[in-house]
């Protein structure tokens, strides 16, 4: 078996997704009909010719117009599903979600309309496929943090279902120091906490997402490598990093997916995991992060090996499950070795 067979074999768990960075342009179409409304593109390929960014906040523009789509709670839930399905197609086992209420409930989706749908889906994709799965709410960084708070005070109805509370959207000039008030709430609540830090921002918001928002990982952090006493303190205390290869490269973090410092981030000892962001938009679901990053930076097996069973390190499962998914991982990789 090759590279690329090993990789399309593994177990894999995504532990950095955005379920509204799911929405295929034909899903998109579909649920504009579904709910009569009018796309500003005549076709998939117009949609798909827009997905082209020159940095995060172009993206973040087409990507909050394209959610307005989304309307019901049956909207949801086959948003949810149609990832869902196309992750087991990767040989995903586990999932943690993102999802963004602020999006939604901002444009007059009820909150529970949102979780309601989202969930369901996640019940029926254990159930069916057989992935099981972490739901974590993410903040609106670009908002004010008494929204965030407001959003909090909305979930707690649903704290079964969720399991983590994050920081995403614009991340410059809206460092994590903003919220943690917000944050202190969330832990008190007995939510975990991640959040993203140093993607297009400094190494210092990864400071300060460990040490004022006290998160259990780091979203991205790819900049962590600016700063060397960071890195030590990465590696010593093992503070995972959910990578997003793809993402990295369409939204101009590395020109090139050659010059990505996936590599030196594993050279340096880090617990790096490779994910796919909002694959609907960056071009790749998480098979393809891994294969094309492979190739790209000429990964060997054991780095391979070292990203799927990460992913399982740093999930949020239980011992048990972790130690289950990591021995599928090893018995696979054992039997090219």
């Amino acid at each position: 078996m090759d590279l690329q067979g090993l990789i399309r074999r593994l177990p894999k768990a995504e532990l950095h997704l955005h379920i509204e960075g799911t929405l295929e342009p034909e899903l998109m179409m579909q649920l504009a009909e579904r709910n009569g409304l009018a796309l500003p593109y005549a076709s998939i390929e117009e949609i798909r010719n827009a997905y082209k960014f020159s940095d995060l906040q172009s993206f973040l523009d087409i990507y909050y117009a394209g959610a307005a789509v989304l309307q019901s709670e049956a909207d949801f839930h086959d948003l949810t599903y149609a990832y869902l399905d196309r992750a087991a197609q990767d040989n995903v086992r586990h999932v943690e979600i993102f999802f963004d209420p602020q999006t939604h409930t901002g444009r007059g989706i009820r909150f529970d309309t949102v979780i309601e749908g989202i969930s369901h889906a996640l019940e029926d994709g254990q159930e069916r496929l057989d992935i099981s799965y972490r739901l974590i709410l993410c903040f609106l960084r670009h908002l004010t943090a008494d929204e965030a708070m407001a959003t909090l005070e909305s979930a707690l109805p649903y704290k079964k279902r969720i399991a983590a509370v994050g920081l995403d959207s614009s991340e410059v000039g809206h460092p994590p120091s903003k919220f943690k008030a917000v944050f202190e709430r969330a832990r008190a609540e007995g939510f975990l906490t991640v959040a993203h830090a140093g993607e297009e921002g400094p190494p210092s918001y990864i400071v300060e997402a460990l040490d004022l928002l006290k998160v259990r990982r780091i979203d991205h952090g790819v900049r962590c490598l600016e700063d060397p006493v960071l890195v030590a303190r990465l590696a010593k205390d093992q503070i995972p990093l959910t990578v997003c290869p793809l993402s990295n490269v369409k939204l101009r973090v590395f020109d090139t997916l050659q010059q990505h410092n996936l590599r030196q981030l594993l050279d340096a000892g880090l617990c790096v995991t490779v994910n796919s962001d909002d694959p609907a938009y960056f071009g790749g679901y998480i098979g393809e992060n891994f294969l094309r990053t492979q190739q790209a930076l000429d990964l060997g097996i054991e780095e391979i090996h070292t990203l799927a069973k990460n992913a399982f390190i740093a999930s949020f499962l239980g011992e048990a499950e972790k130690a289950r998914h990591i021995r599928s991982v090893d018995e696979i990789v054992a039997t090219i070795l």
